[in-house]
């Protein structure tokens, strides 16, 4: 799929539609990491860079967090990747910088370990949802027809980032069975609302939370106003994507 087809109206791109549309028409003209920054801020931080900037055998983590540039290919993995690291640069900073670190300590080998298993899931495939409390019941229990049927109204006032670029590469052809990795933050002290921005997700991406994975499958396409197959109550009754509960 070319980027001339990505559907801006989808609302798992709301986080990303008024530059991504930008970004969109740049790159066609020119490439992917020039028209990424384009969009950028004026001297922020990375550069989008050529992918032949990499220097053979070099970890791509450990290399942007040494020279502050992402190498970058002209498709849409890495164009994605790229609207993420402009919508929320400090979360992607510090997934860049415990990445770096762990690289730095344990070095590359042909296992990441548990750390950089969950930081590079989260990057790929993560979602970070911000719900009432009976939703995420639901969510914890695989309980579908609760979370999606009989407590559908509660998703008014509930709010779903797709954070992860593989999953929105793979979200530019819709699949049913298209599911993030949702991340709950950690809860605010009392008597504070939940903040769900850039920078409270970056205070939360914490490494030894992380370590423990803790993550809850969604299939996205299921979330009300997603999809609009979704409007039939027995859209969920699907085994195969809407799995029962451990």
């Amino acid at each position: 799929m070319s980027l001339a087809a990505i559907d801006w109206a989808q609302p798992w791109l709301a986080p990303y539609r008024a530059i991504g549309e930008a970004a969109t028409q740049a790159a066609l003209r020119t490439s992917v990491a020039a028209a990424l920054q384009q969009e950028a801020a004026p001297d922020s931080r990375p550069v989008f860079v050529p992918q032949s900037a990499l220097p053979a055998g070099q970890a791509y983590e450990a290399h942007i967090f040494q020279t502050g540039t992402v190498p970058t290919r002209d498709n849409l993995h890495d164009f994605f990747n790229g609207l993420v690291w402009l919508a929320f640069p400090e979360a992607k900073r510090r997934l860049n910088e415990l990445q770096a670190a762990e690289i730095a300590r344990a070095g590359i080998g042909a296992t990441r370990g548990p750390l950089r298993d969950a930081l590079t899931l989260f990057d790929e495939n993560g979602a970070v949802l911000d719900a009432p409390e009976p939703l995420w019941q639901a969510l914890a229990a695989r309980d579908w027809h609760s979370l999606f049927v009989t407590q559908r109204a509660l998703w008014s006032g509930a709010r779903l980032w797709i954070f992860g670029h593989a999953l929105l590469e793979k979200l530019a052809t819709p699949r049913k069975a298209l599911t993030a990795h949702v991340l709950r933050l950690p809860p605010p002290a009392a008597g504070r609302p939940v903040a769900l921005d850039d920078r409270s997700l970056a205070r939360s991406l914490a490494p030894e939370y992380l370590a423990r994975k803790p993550f809850v499958p969604l299939p996205v396409l299921g979330v009300p106003g997603w999809w609009s197959g979704n409007a039939a109550a027995n859209f969920y009754d699907d085994p195969k994507v809407f799995r029962p509960g451990p």
